[in-house]
């Protein structure tokens, strides 16, 4: 412990902040909450993180339209100008173009059933007046950050005999906002987005294809979204102009700040990768997930500091050791960091299934959320699709053949996304129709959800082991964070175990497994009450205790009968005692 501790003193004393390379110009962060006090918190801590770019996204402003509304308007101006006060130099506000169809005149949708004649000039000049008036309502925003795919009214969708492209419709979309921007001196980044590779090269040909060079790119740190088993981002290095990185900080996916989510190497490695890259300007990351779910504050705050810290050269192993000394104390630093350190495996055990996120936005729900087996399978963005998955399971899995294929609840392999987005899984074989989840997969998926629970206690008693070296406030905190983290793990295992277990009883109905189907579904009723009786973390988009109610809901369907398999239902066995795992 000694040793540990001189080392402690060498990362606090030794190793100064550092300077970010010319490369990292742009230190952003993004707020996406519009709670005044949450984001005058933000903006407050911003400065010792030398944050010098600052976006207003969601539900502050998704699209500029919004920003008609008086009270948006107002808070738009207000955290614009604190932030500038505050040292910011640039502040971004959101959009997406284009809206809804039935926002535009109707004189302008004279296309065929009713879509926008882009052939139009006057639909363009009304286009870019409407924009003009939008920006005058908050002038002292500096960028715009701008969604031209996955919109309302999806410009290629929109009728032209002269842009006879999607690529050049979206591109001739940009060009015209982009003049505007320009004539206010503004800057414009282009988020890019894709649910699958063919949609992401349609992107970057769209982007090709815009002439204003002053255009810059937002692109996310993964392709698609925002998941840990995504790999980096490929198509960065062929974008012909200045790339920003965009990092969830917060875990859409993954937990939103409301259990272990101390993700420093996710954040750390992947900002190594892309600094590397001549074209990114810097990095932007997400400081919550709505309402109060803001990290600033909180554990999760390391994913922020891991960011700055890995951009001045900091190793992985030394950003957990001084996030946990200067917040809870030299002391408590080793155990913390350890708590902390387990962040990823803990997750990866318990809101992914053998190497797939098995959880909606960070919410319980197996079956019906089809995009856990087909959207969101990582195989989408590496070949081969091949995962190994440790967790005690230790072997290597076809994200198709093996994860999908029996993991995914028959109606997802033919609700149509599937055949859309990665159609040549089906022509393939690898995915192919029915329920074929197997009593082989039900031992891997419980050995995982086994040992993110025991990696959650390990965290849980590392805190409980210093406590008395802790701030009361402090240890608190961390109590909840990691106790939140053991009901969540526990919740996730007892219904996987029920759930897929239930999903090979209707194929072939056992007293055995039934005996083992019972067993989850009572533990998750221990550990659902639990829940409920836990005190609430702040709000946000995931309802940590909603899953309580998600675990009832599965207890009701595999006993009393699933109308999606046939009403089968499985009875508590005769002179079954449950509680065991």
């Amino acid at each position: 412990m000694r040793k540990l501790w001189c080392l402690l003193l060498a990362v606090m004393l030794l190793s100064p902040p550092g300077v970010a390379a010319a490369h990292d110009s742009i230190r952003g962060w993004t707020i996406l909450s519009d709670s005044d006090a949450g984001a005058d918190e933000v903006i407050a801590a911003a400065k010792k993180y030398q944050v010098n770019h600052l976006q207003l996204s969601h539900e502050v402003v998704h699209d500029l339209r919004e920003v008609r509304d008086p009270r948006r308007q107002a808070q738009v101006n207000r955290l614009t100008s604190l932030a500038h006060a505050s040292g910011i130099r640039e502040v971004a506000a959101w959009d997406h173009a284009l809206y809804n169809l039935a926002y535009y005149p109707a004189e302008f949708r004279t296309g065929p059933n009713g879509t926008i004649d882009l052939d139009n000039p006057a639909f363009w000049d009304w286009f870019r007046g409407d924009y003009r008036a939008m920006l005058d309502l908050v002038p002292r925003v500096d960028s715009i950050i701008l969604t031209f795919i996955e919109t309302g009214a999806r410009v290629e969708n929109q009728h032209s005999v002269k842009l006879k492209t999607a690529e050049e419709k979206l591109a001739h979309l940009v060009d015209q906002i982009a003049s505007v921007i320009d004539e206010r001196g503004m800057l414009l980044y282009l988020r890019t987005f894709g649910y699958y590779p063919a949609e992401m090269e349609r992107t970057i040909g769209a982007i090709d294809r815009v002439q204003n060079k002053r255009v810059r790119v937002m692109a996310k740190a993964q392709p698609h979204d925002f998941f840990l088993t995504h790999p980096i981002d490929v198509t960065v290095p062929r974008i012909k102009r200045p790339v920003l990185i965009e990092y969830d900080t917060t875990g859409e996916y993954n937990g939103q700040g409301k259990i272990a989510n101390a993700f420093v190497a996710e954040h750390a490695d992947r900002l190594r990768h892309y600094r590397k890259l001549p074209n990114v300007i810097g990095y932007v990351a997400r400081t919550d997930r709505y309402d109060e779910s803001r990290i600033v504050g909180t554990p999760t705050e390391i994913n922020l500091f891991a960011l700055k810290r890995a951009s001045e050269g900091a190793s992985n192993s030394q950003i957990y050791l001084e996030f946990a000394a200067r917040k809870y104390g030299l002391l408590a630093a080793p155990r913390v960091a350890r708590a902390l350190a387990r962040s990823p495996e803990i997750v990866t055990s318990t809101l992914y299934t053998l190497g797939s996120n098995s959880a909606n936005h960070s919410r319980l729900d197996y079956d019906p959320y089809c995009s856990s087996y087909h959207r969101s399978v990582s195989g989408k963005w590496i070949d081969p699709p091949e995962t190994f998955v440790r967790h005690g399971v230790n072997k290597k899995f076809h994200y198709w053949i093996d994860v999908a294929n029996h993991l995914s609840p028959p109606h997802c392999k033919t609700d149509g996304i599937l055949r859309r987005e990665a159609g040549y899984v089906l022509d393939r074989g690898w995915v192919t129709p029915g329920n074929l989840m197997t009593a082989e997969y039900l031992s891997y998926l419980n050995t995982e959800k086994n040992h993110g629970v025991r990696l959650a206690e390990a965290s849980l008693r590392d805190v409980e082991h210093v406590r008395k070296l802790l701030r009361p406030n402090d240890y608190a905190q961390l109590k909840a964070y990691f106790e939140r983290t053991v009901l969540t793990a526990r919740l996730h295992r007892a219904v996987a175990k029920a759930y897929f277990g239930y999903r090979i009883y209707v194929q072939q109905p056992s007293a055995d497994l039934a005996r083992a189907i019972w067993v989850g579904l009572d533990e998750a009723q221990t550990v659902a009450a639990q829940v409920r009786a836990y005190p609430a973390p702040p709000t946000g988009e995931w309802n940590w205790v909603i899953d309580a109610a998600q675990a009832d809901l599965y207890a009701k369907r595999i006993s009393e009968g699933w109308d999606r398999y046939a009403n089968i239902k499985v009875p508590r066995p005769s002179h079954f005692v449950g509680g065991g795992r």
